[in-house]
């Protein structure tokens, strides 16, 4: 693996509960990703607007109820090339929808375990095989 690869890899973590954000920040930085959270959404607006990212992992809802789905819209816009992942309660039709019409790359269930989603993150970055770069 390319050290410089995964230390230049940067990750925004949107996510409002205390215990999953430290976990997911936890399971990411033992992958080598360095990670930026917020937990709300003034505090993820400011981030994307002073950070570059590689990728992005937003939860579904973070204040109101699929609010997460906006974010993921505008993450998409300011980082065409970046992976954009969901953490929804479900995987319904209705949030397939939505996954396609804010441009996210893939939609994570939040009872799936926390290390799952981790371990597709760092899969997908190793040595920058980001799929969404490869397409374009």
């Amino acid at each position: 693996m390319n050290a410089l690869a995964i230390a230049e890899t940067q990750v925004l973590i949107v996510e409002p509960d205390l215990m999953r954000t430290t976990a997911l920040n936890h399971a990411c930085n033992e992958r080598g990703l360095r990670v930026i959270v917020a937990r709300d959404l003034p505090t993820a607006l400011l981030t994307i607007s002073q950070h570059l990212f590689d990728a992005c992992l937003i939860a579904a809802t973070i204040q109101e109820q699929g609010d997460g789905w906006a974010l993921a819209a505008v993450c998409r816009l300011i980082f065409p090339e970046a992976y954009i992942g969901v953490v929804a309660s479900d995987r319904s039709l209705l949030t397939l929808q939505s996954a396609i019409n804010n441009g996210v790359d893939e939609v994570f269930e939040s009872t799936g375990g926390l290390e799952r989603i981790t371990a597709a993150l760092a899969q997908l970055l190793r040595h920058g095989e980001n799929p969404r770069r490869q397409m374009n």
